[in-house]
């Protein structure tokens, strides 16, 4: 049987981890950024489809790109991120299955003339692969600043204009601001939303 983390990397992922508005000066290595990819790519995904897509924007160009998508109360604590990460989903993806499931490569057939069906496997799976991209950038020792507040659209037009990708939401990493986090907010309990049958 497998034993439990300890409290440390509880409070690390999830009790203590933030979303953070606001960023020290620090820096986010492409070592910090492979090895957060090396960890969230191993998290389960149907068909093992894979479709999260991810471009960190680091540079200062990078981010101007994004800059006119973003909605004004966003545009500081995205701009100051050390690095602002565009997660997005490939909305073909099961044009990868001879990779992916080499032993299983028909399961494409399910979805190459069924576009509702791929887009809708592509988001579901892109987002979990967005929440793992979390935990493991918190596990890594970075925080995270997931936000929606921005033009899918206009993003989509400037970072993957051939139409393949779609944005999902974006997230800035580095080293959060405490002074940019507000208390945090209630939780419901087990009892208001769980049920064992």
């Amino acid at each position: 049987m497998k034993g439990i983390v300890d409290q440390a990397a509880l409070d690390q992922l999830f009790f203590d981890a933030r979303s953070y508005n606001g960023w020290r000066e620090s820096e986010v290595t492409d070592d910090q950024l492979r090895r957060l990819y090396d960890i969230l790519k191993m998290g389960p995904t149907a068909f093992n489809c894979c479709p999260g897509r991810f471009v960190f924007l680091r540079s200062r160009a990078a981010k101007e790109r994004i800059k006119p998508h973003l909605r004004p109360n966003n545009v500081n604590k995205t701009m100051t991120a050390p690095v602002l990460t565009i997660i997005g989903h490939d909305i073909r993806f099961f044009e990868h299955f001879d990779k992916l499931t080499p032993f299983r490569p028909e399961n494409r057939d399910h979805f190459v003339d069924d576009e509702e069906r791929a887009h809708i496997v592509a988001f579901r799976n892109g987002s979990l692969q967005g929440a793992y991209f979390m935990i493991a950038a918190r596990a890594i020792g970075l925080d995270c600043g997931p936000m929606s507040g921005f033009d899918n659209a206009g993003v989509d037009a400037e970072f993957f204009a051939d139409g393949r990708f779609r944005s999902n939401f974006i997230c800035g990493l580095g080293q959060g601001d405490p002074d940019s986090i507000f208390e945090r907010l209630p939780r419901f309990d087990f009892d208001e939303v769980c049920e064992i049958l």
